[in-house]
């Protein structure tokens, strides 16, 4: 099976190393000396983790992949705002007949931001590295069709070959996220086994190049990455002007959500990375925007919603056998009315859901998936039919031996929504007489607990890097992904169900034709609202924040909805 590019638990953050800023590279470079264009301009960014290093393929922090998305540059991209495979160092290919043999001709003239040649070497070199099993790299499970790699040649210097040890679907979409590499940076610590320390943070930035927009110029840790315009980006405007328009991007780190909203609001950042505003936030933001300070973009409902999950692995627990039992799944999605989590925790600015795909993911949303409406007596009902009922009269629900059904809810402490949405679930269980104690950690202790199986079930978030189900969900999907979250990294099936979600999916990615794709995928999702192994309630509608400097934003649904294409982004006097 293919597992994804990138499928996280937004645990999986990198804190902000030590207490006080510690300049890495503030040295003149062979970047830096580049002179920038008069005009360009510069904007703020802010983020709210930090990287440890500067290489993807040894890092799977968001951090790191803002760097990559910033410094480096792939054979192909797909373009967030249309979900359109676009050329990229590849200016055109050719597909074999039957779909397994990709020809790709490079761009001629390409060079990397030290002004050193670019060529299918650097491609190879770049597939080399990801496959070496000692690298270990976070990306190379997500090249593999079928558990084997995809296999790269490169007959001359402008061309390169990729072949697909099986039929995919989605073809080269899958290099969306493969940066390409500078060999000649590189290839000395792969050949010694040191690859994956190499750029680690304290590396000199002039060692740090790429084939992206921008150049890592500066780092203090726990302050800000500063990134200065490439002089040597290959991309191009409609006008042949040569991108990036601004000459810098400074990304402030900010771990704290409101002091980052407090500095939106004051104009002191122009925009944020993970660019949506928390409901709280709203007013103050509406406020700014009527006063011209900042601009509110509405992009549509969010692919990416908060989930809970029950733990249906392995456990002697009692409870854990009504668990994993759908009637209980099922009575807990009739249970809590997600109209009250739309409008206390949303503050109107989410719908209701019933599964993992929303209907902003347009091209795989089906509607023929199960719905399931607040109703309390049904609810009653399907815990009635398992033997769990209120046998005592004191409101809450016991089992034949008279032992109350009580469990305990993990979510991410200082995430108000996820928070107060624990909160909304816990008192309208408590309606039908379950008992839940909610237990608010860091992400890292949700995590740890995860990883362990020791917890009853969580209410956190998954994000996916593609709306494509086959590159974006598949560790989600298959009961050998590690993403498959209430049961993860099966050897064989747990269950019936997941067997035939299984097989669905291996039939999905291989399908010749989107239509065929969509009514095997539908019938996934089917299946799944049917058992309800994580249920959904609601999904956020996405509003970005932009200051009145920032000129041709292009916004995404998915993260980062801005700076996915940083390149095309100008700033503007006030």
């Amino acid at each position: 099976m293919t597992k994804p590019v990138k499928l996280a638990l937004c645990f999986l953050v990198v804190a902000v190393i030590g207490l006080g800023a510690f300049i890495f590279s503030r040295q003149p470079s062979r970047h830096a000396a580049v002179p920038a264009r008069a005009g360009g301009g510069s904007l703020v960014a802010s983020l709210r983790s930090e990287p440890t290093g500067y290489n993807r393929y040894v890092d799977a922090t968001a951090a790191a992949d803002l760097v990559s998305l910033l410094s480096h540059a792939r054979l192909v991209r797909i373009n967030r705002g249309t979900d359109e495979l676009e050329p990229a160092l590849a200016e055109s290919w050719i597909t074999s007949a039957d779909a397994l043999t990709y020809t790709l001709k490079l761009r001629p003239g390409v060079r990397f931001s030290d002004g050193t040649p670019f060529s299918s070497a650097d491609v190879l070199f770049t597939a080399r590295a990801l496959y070496d099993p000692r690298v270990n790299s976070v990306l190379a499970p997500a090249m593999h069709i079928g558990g084997r790699p995809l296999a790269f040649e490169a007959p001359d210097a402008s061309t390169v070959i990729v072949r697909l040890p099986a039929p995919y679907a989605p073809g080269l979409r899958l290099l969306d996220n493969l940066a390409i590499l500078p060999r000649h940076k590189l290839e000395p610590a792969l050949d010694a086994g040191r690859f994956a320390e190499a750029w680690r943070v304290g590396t000199a930035l002039s060692e740090v190049v790429g084939l992206g927009p921008f150049v890592l110029t500066e780092h203090v840790t726990g302050q800000r990455l500063v990134f200065a315009r490439n002089p040597h980006y290959w991309r191009r405007d409609g006008t042949g002007e040569q991108l990036p328009y601004l000459d810098r991007l400074t990304v402030s780190i900010v771990t704290d959500q409101n002091t980052e909203a407090v500095r939106m609001e004051s104009g002191d950042i122009d925009l944020m990375s993970n660019g949506d505003i928390r409901p709280d936030d709203y007013a103050a933001f509406r406020r700014a925007s009527d006063q011209g300070r900042v601009r509110l973009l509405d992009v549509g409902i969010g692919l990416d919603p908060n989930v809970l999950w029950f733990n249906l692995g392995e456990s002697s627990a009692t409870r854990a056998a009504f668990f994993r039992q759908k009637a209980f799944r099922q009575a807990i999605a009739h249970a809590v009315d997600r109209d009250a989590i739309v409008n206390t925790v949303y503050l109107g600015a989410a719908v209701p859901i019933s599964g993992p795909i929303t209907p902003g993911n347009k091209t795989w949303y089906s509607s023929a998936a199960p719905v399931y409406a607040f109703d309390r007596a049904r609810a009653r009902a399907l815990l009635s039919s398992i033997g769990l009922t209120d046998r005592d009269g004191d409101g809450l629900i016991e089992d034949s031996r008279g032992e109350r059904l009580r469990f305990s809810l993990l979510t991410q402490s200082g995430h108000t929504v996820r928070e107060r949405t624990a909160a909304v679930i816990q008192e309208q269980l408590r309606q039908v007489g379950i008992a839940v104690d909610v237990s608010a950690v860091d992400p890292g202790s949700i995590r740890q607990r995860w990883l362990t199986g020791e917890y009853d079930s969580i209410y956190f978030g998954v994000q996916a890097s593609s709306t494509d189900p086959t590159i974006g969900w598949s560790d989600f999907w298959f009961s050998s992904g590690p993403f498959h979250v209430w049961n993860p990294a099966q050897k064989t099936p747990a269950t019936e169900w997941e067997g035939r979600i299984d097989a669905l999916m291996r039939r999905q990615e291989a399908a010749p034709t989107l239509s065929e794709r969509q009514q095997l995928f539908a019938e996934v999702q089917k299946i799944f609202g049917e058992e309800l192994p994580a249920i959904y309630f609601v999904a956020p509608r996405v509003t970005l924040a932009l200051s009145s400097r920032v000129a041709n934003p292009q916004p995404a649904l998915q993260i980062p909805q801005l700076l996915w294409s940083a390149d095309t982004l100008r700033a503007v006097s006030r």
